[in-house]
């Protein structure tokens, strides 16, 4: 995540968790730290997994306190060992001791989506799918998770409703068929647009086909159905497989050969990365 980004899309966001954290005062730091004070913590991984968030991690810090000095060990996308020393921060004791639960929050979640990506990714290697994100992030960290899925070696779906056209069930109801649906959108949507179709059988797929779309989804289908939907689209459109798909049936999709495999788990069930500040003293 480039300063750019983080300035335009994060600065305001990571301010808001700051603001739900530190409502008033620190009641606890203020106790215990009177005056402004030196000091030094270390960054330590508890759990193996891969790392993300550590751009996020500093500006918690260097947004209380631009006088903050955070070093780091490792790199986004790096595999890290339980009790490895990833980083030094240093700096007024006040700022640690208030930014610390927020910093750890986006690094924790952040990387354990990476993780969990990461090990979803390799079960897909030497197929030609590539496996994507979803929109079923947490409200107000759709940027953070979206990205920490890059660094964990998937690729992102559409950020948003404005990112893309995919007609699903309730859109293709309320227009009154796959037909009418991308009639409409091909009519409304910019041409630079790209069409996505949900489909849930066989019928749905050929109406979608002799619609004109350009992606056509394969949700909740038996593995048969859509090797059947695969063959009846014959590369007149791309492909995708959706529906519960997690690490322990992914494999089995794999061979289907279809183009992507989008994924909710990635961001919604990722467990996170248990990672710790640790050593606090003054210098």
């Amino acid at each position: 995540m480039n300063d750019i980004t983080m300035r335009l899309q994060a600065d305001h966001l990571i301010m808001e968790a700051l603001k739900e954290d530190i409502s008033s005062e620190d009641v606890t730091t203020n106790s215990v730290m009177k005056e402004a004070a030196e000091g030094e913590v270390e960054l330590i991984c508890k759990q193996d997994g891969i790392i993300a968030g550590l751009e996020v991690f500093r500006r918690v810090f260097t947004l209380l306190d631009e006088k903050m000095s955070v070093t780091f060990f490792c790199k986004d996308g790096d595999k890290v060992k339980k009790g490895e020393r990833m980083g030094l921060l240093r700096g007024d004791i006040r700022v640690l001791l208030s930014g610390e639960r927020v910093a750890l929050n986006y690094l924790q979640r952040m990387s354990g989506i990476a993780t969990y990506t990461h090990a979803v990714a390799k079960l897909l290697e030497g197929s030609k799918t590539k496996l994507l994100d979803t929109r079923k992030t947490t409200p107000n960290m759709r940027i953070f998770e979206k990205y920490a899925v890059r660094v964990g070696g998937g690729y992102n779906h559409r950020y948003n409703l404005s990112d893309g056209v995919l007609l699903k069930d309730n859109h293709i109801g309320a227009a009154g068929s796959v037909t009418k649906a991308v009639k409409m959108a091909k009519a409304y949507a910019p041409f630079v647009r790209k069409i996505e179709v949900e489909t849930e059988n066989l019928d749905m797929v050929r109406e979608a086909v002799e619609a004109g779309a350009d992606i056509i989804m394969l949700d909740n289908m038996s593995p048969e159905e859509m090797r059947q939907a695969i063959e009846l689209i014959g590369g007149r459109a791309e492909t995708e497989c959706s529906g519960n798909v997690t690490k322990e049936n992914i494999e089995g999709l794999s061979s289907l050969g279809v183009d992507y495999i989008s994924s909710g788990a990635l961001t919604h069930s990722a467990p996170i990365l248990d990672i710790s500040l640790k050593n606090l003293h003054v210098i």
